[in-house]
């Protein structure tokens, strides 16, 4: 029997309950508006079952055997044997208790939740299909909507996913056999990342890419020190070559490119093929001219610094708002919505946002380059530190790495900085909160670090820019 469509209110609709939507609704709860939360999947989207948490238990897990079995120099002899059946086993249990806690707070903070694709029915209402034989739809009426479907990976024409021989990043993070060989189309973020677990997992991993670097959108001696590391794991990498097709064979496939500009096109063999060339927003599924919602030339929904769409009483976050696509900027974005839609004072500072490359070694920048900043018209001063200076760093067996530190000559305000090496994700929150509060190089060398940490290599990397740096 089919459930009748039935209609019911609600003053903020949020479609999507990745991070910026569960954010939003969280949020938005707390503020006392009454909230219903539409996820067509599962709570905590890509991020949370596909993306973020499930690569770095990937990456934590395969890092711990491989520097087990590379730690000679230190006394310690191990050889580890990776399960990947079971390492990924452990992931998913991960996942699966952090889907429940999402879950939770939603509803601790009043939300409702509903299973179903929602598709915006006019400018006031949108329509939920239920998943399931026989479930029907039921149609929401809002006051405001904010939508959060996120993004997907993209597709090579020709390179459909198929979960067995070409595959996603999503289907990468689920395999539960270590491939003999695996061939990945993209030298990004993804395609770096997973490069390195699967290197350390005992893979033959080929990377080809259709740039002549990794990493595009970072500078060179960040790249520099990444490529090195993870090409030292036996990674091979093939520039300036564009996917063209392949072929099935009885040991996985085969793969052709064309070769850009005077390189020749090349074959590789391998198990399986990862593409992780990057991704885009999942609009597809709204209905978006029902509400007269504008999106730019990529398909992403225009947004301004309050996360406000070309109509007022909707609002759009995290990876189908743009670049940066990161999970803590949907998060920054999803609490200003709520904010704005409950009528309080908030907005967008993306100059402070920072970004994390959870390769080995780590990449975490926030702000200005030294180019940039000289580019916006300051004259920037930059201090440095390299990590072989760092007591802490040679305890950890770690000699490779800087922290790079960009102020305003004149005035001292940090305008940002960059970081490559170990737990540089985690040591870039200093520099990001300097940004933030417009604090000056003099604020943060008269900090007392604790010693020995890594974070003195944020607070020598200050000094030096001043020529004060003890240690350096």
């Amino acid at each position: 029997m089919v459930v009748g469509d039935v209609t019911t209110g609600t003053d903020v609709l949020v479609i999507g309950g990745g991070p910026g939507g569960y954010v939003a609704a969280i949020r938005a709860g707390q503020l006392g508006l009454d909230v219903t939360l539409v996820e067509m999947e599962s709570y905590g989207g890509t991020c949370l079952n596909h993306g973020c948490i499930p690569s770095k238990a990937l990456i934590s897990a395969s890092g711990l055997a491989h520097r087990a079995g590379e730690a000679e120099r230190m006394g310690v002899y191990a050889d580890p044997a990776v399960d990947m059946e079971a390492m990924v086993g452990w992931k998913d249990r991960l996942v699966g208790r952090l889907t429940k806690g999402v879950e939770s707070l939603v509803e601790r903070a009043g939300g409702t939740l509903m299973t179903g694709r929602a598709e915006f029915a006019g400018g006031d209402t949108a329509r939920i299909v239920k998943s399931g034989d026989g479930q029907g739809s039921e149609t929401v009426a809002f006051e405001h909507a904010v939508v959060a479907t996120g993004s997907r990976p993209i597709e090579i024409p020709g390179f459909e996913f198929d979960g067995e021989r070409i595959l996603s990043s999503r289907d990468a993070l689920a395999l539960e056999s270590v491939p003999d060989s695996l061939v990945i189309v993209g030298a990004g973020y993804i395609g770096m990342e997973l490069a390195t677990v699967f290197s350390k997992v005992g893979s033959d991993v080929t990377v080809i890419e259709q740039l002549e670097g990794v990493l595009p959108g970072y500078e060179a001696d960040v790249t520099d020190l990444v490529h090195d590391r993870v090409e030292s794991l036996g990674v091979e990498f093939y520039f300036g070559q564009t996917a063209r097709e392949w072929e099935a064979t009885d040991d996985g496939l085969l793969l052709r490119t064309d070769g850009n500009g005077e390189r020749e096109g090349m074959s590789f063999e391998a198990e399986r093929c990862l593409v992780a060339v990057g991704r885009e927003p999942v609009t597809d599924t709204l209905n978006l001219d029902a509400v007269d919602i504008e999106t730019d030339d990529r398909g992403f929904v225009r947004t301004d610094h309050q996360a406000r769409t070309s109509v007022d009483r909707a609002f759009a976050v995290g990876d189908v708002a743009g670049d940066p696509m990161l999970a803590h900027k949907a998060f920054a974005e999803g609490e200003v919505a709520a904010a704005v839609i409950a009528g309080e004072p908030a907005a967008l500072d993306h100059q402070a946002i920072p970004a994390a490359v959870f390769t080995d070694p780590e990449i975490g920048t926030v702000g200005m380059t030294e180019a940039e900043a000289a580019e916006a018209g300051f004259d920037p001063v930059v201090g440095e530190m390299p990590l072989r200076a760092s007591g802490r760093a040679l305890t950890l067996d770690e000699r490779e790495g800087f922290v790079r530190v960009v102020a305003d000559d004149e005035t001292g305000f940090v305008l940002g900085g960059q970081i490559v090496g170990p737990e540089a994700s985690e040591l870039v929150a200093e520099l990001g909160l300097a940004v933030e509060m417009g604090a000056t190089l003099e604020d943060v060398a008269s900090t007392v670090h604790v010693h020995p940490t890594l974070s003195e290599a944020v607070h020598e990397a200050v000094k030096g820019a001043r020529e004060k740096s003890i240690h350096y």
